[in-house]
C-alpha cells in the first residue's frame, strides 16, 4: 500500500478579500517528486508554508507525513527540509562552516555531523571545495549547497521553491542532475516548484497544476500532456488532398481536418476512434505510412490550462 506523504482537502487561504489557496485537495505519495506548477501569483508559495505550518489555513484539513499539521507543526518541520526564497546561506563562511553550523542546530552529534557532511559534500562534487568561502562562488554552486543544507538532517520530506531560477542551463542541468541522484540515493519525497516544464516533466512522477489557487490538474506529466492535447491524430502518407480531405471533414465523428507538411491532422470528437478512421482514409485511396496520436509537451499542455495570466508577484 502506497503511504501518503502529504494529504490536503478542501485548504484554503485568505489573505484579507484574496483568496491565495482555494479548496486544494490532493495527495503526494512518498518517495515520490512532485511538481507544483502554476503562474506567478498562483498560490503555491503559500501552499508550501501552509504544509510546513508557517501559516494557519482559513479552512480546510491538511496531514504531512502522519502529522496534522494544525496541531503537530513542530513535528512537520523536524522531519522536511526546505528551500525557499532565500539559501539560507551564510557568506563569510565557508561551505563546511555552513553545514556544520546548521548540523549543530539540528543537534547532530560530532562524529554523525562530519560523516553527513563530507556525504553530502562529494555527492554534489564539492568536497574538495569545502574550506573555500561561500561568498566567492557561482550561483549555481552556492545553490547546490544550499540543497544540500536542506538534506543534511535526513528529512523525509524537502520542499523545495523554484530551486534552478536564474541558474544558467549548465548549472540548472547539473543541479537536476544532483537532486535526481539525492532522491534516488535517500528514498525522499520532494515537494517541486518550478517555472521551468522541461524540468518538471524530466525530474516529477506526479505534477499538480493551480490557477488562482485552484487545483485545475492532477496526474502523470504524460497524462496531463494527452489530456491538453485531446483526441487529435497525425497521419503520414499521400492521397490526402481533394476529395478524400473533404469527404473526411464530413464525417461525424471529425471536428476538423487538415494537411500540414504532408501530414494529415485529424482532430476527432471524444468518442471518434482511430481505426475508423484509417480504415476510411484507405478505402478512399490514401496510402498510410504512420499513424500516431498527436501530444502537447508539459509546457504547451501548462499554457492551455492557465491560459494568459498576469505575471504578479507572489
Amino acid at each position: 500500500m502506497t503511504r501518503i506523504a502529504v494529504r490536503t482537502e478542501g485548504l484554503t487561504r485568505d489573505f484579507g478579500a484574496v483568496r491565495a489557496v482555494d479548496g486544494l485537495t490532493l495527495e503526494v505519495p512518498e518517495g515520490s517528486v512532485f511538481g507544483f506548477l502554476g503562474p506567478n501569483g498562483s498560490g503555491k508559495t503559500t501552499t508550501i508554508r501552509l504544509l510546513l505550518g508557517l501559516l494557519q489555513p482559513t479552512a480546510g484539513a491538511v496531514e504531512v507525513l502522519g502529522h496534522n499539521v494544525l496541531t503537530d507543526a513542530a513535528a512537520v518541520r523536524t522531519q522536511s527540509g526546505a528551500l525557499m526564497e532565500h539559501s539560507g546561506l551564510y557568506e563569510r563562511l565557508s561551505a563546511h562552516e555552513n553545514l556544520d553550523f546548521y548540523g549543530r542546530a539540528w543537534h547532530m552529534p560530532v562524529a554523525e555531523r562530519e560523516a553527513r557532511i563530507r556525504e553530502l559534500l562529494e555527492g554534489i562534487g564539492l568536497w574538495d571545495r569545502r574550506a573555500e568561502l561561500v561568498g566567492t562562488w557561482s550561483r549555481g554552486m552556492k545553490q547546490k549547497l544550499a540543497v544540500a543544507r536542506t538534506l543534511l538532517h535526513r528529512p523525509r520530506l524537502v520542499f523545495l521553491d523554484e530551486p534552478t531560477a536564474g541558474l544558467d542551463p549548465i548549472a540548472a542541468a547539473t543541479l537536476r542532475d544532483d537532486l535526481l541522484r539525492l532522491v534516488a540515493e535517500h528514498g525522499l519525497t520532494v515537494f517541486l516548484t518550478t517555472h521551468n516544464l522541461a524540468e518538471a516533466e524530466r525530474l516529477c512522477s506526479l505534477v499538480g497544476v493551480v490557477r488562482r489557487g485552484r487545483l485545475i490538474a492532477l496526474g502523470h506529466p504524460d497524462e496531463i500532456r494527452v489530456a491538453a492535447a485531446g483526441n487529435h491524430l497525425e497521419i503520414a502518407g499521400r492521397g490526402f488532398d481533394g476529395p478524400v480531405l473533404d469527404d473526411l471533414r464530413a464525417r461525424a465523428d471529425v471536428v476538423g481536418a487538415e494537411v500540414i507538411n504532408g501530414r494529415m491532422c485529424v482532430e476527432l470528437t471524444p468518442d471518434g476512434a482511430t481505426p475508423g478512421i484509417v480504415a476510411f482514409l484507405v478505402g478512399a485511396g490514401a496510402e498510410i505510412e504512420e499513424v500516431r496520436r498527436a501530444s502537447e509537451s508539459l509546457e504547451d499542455a501548462f499554457l492551455s490550462l492557465v491560459g494568459e495570466e498576469s505575471a504578479d508577484a507572489r
